[in-house]
């Protein structure tokens, strides 16, 4: 399921440059960067866990309506409230769990005016690592695991909206964050953050 995983991105990792060579981009609107927030409510976990972290994305027009964006988000630890078998006393715990979602997919602008709602559909892996360390050096350490940690094949459809003043803007999206573990593991996940488009 890994290698599928990193096949299908190289693969759209590959295509990418010969698709915007055939369609041609609004001359004043070619890419567009920005970072982000991230939330991602892991439904798999009893009760639900939800985490927060931050991360970066880049795309470039493929077409007036069209883009195709890729983003890497990495999620922090977190501290959650366990109850024990009384039922009256809890404990706070912290988890070592660390998400770290990598993506890549086209992105469809309903219309090209300032304020522009979207559909996207992307492929890529969520990564489970475990870190005692800090943000930095978890997040080093996600990456390095990669190929040889606990990857998995990821979907995310999702819809969200963009409002640009001049070259910035701020986006918001949300949608089901999908990945492979013995079946189709649906989760919300969601992002906010400052876009620039150039």
């Amino acid at each position: 399921m890994k290698r599928i995983a990193l096949a299908i991105l190289g693969v759209l990792l590959c295509m990418a440059p010969s698709l915007v060579a055939q369609v041609a981009a609004p001359a004043s609107d070619h890419f567009e960067a920005g970072v982000f927030a991230d939330y991602f409510d892991l439904s798999r976990m009893g009760p639900h866990m939800n985490f927060v972290g931050v991360g970066a994305r880049a795309g470039f027009n493929m077409g007036s309506r069209m883009q195709f964006e890729g983003e890497l988000s990495y999620d922090f630890k977190r501290s959650f409230s366990n109850a024990f078998s009384n039922g009256f006393a809890t404990s706070l715990a912290t988890t070592r769990l660390r998400p770290l979602h990598g993506l890549v997919g086209p992105k469809f602008n309903t219309n090209l005016g300032p304020v522009r709602a979207f559909v996207t559909f992307k492929v890529g892996f969520l990564n489970f690592s475990s870190s005692t360390r800090n943000a930095p050096a978890g997040f080093t350490s996600a990456l390095s695991a990669i190929t040889n940690g606990n990857t998995q094949f990821a979907l995310y459809p999702g819809i969200g909206f963009e409002s640009f003043w001049g070259p910035i803007g701020l986006r918001v999206d949300g949608g089901d964050g999908i990945y492979f573990d013995h079946g189709a593991r649906h989760n919300i996940k969601a992002s906010f953050g400052p876009v620039l488009r150039f």
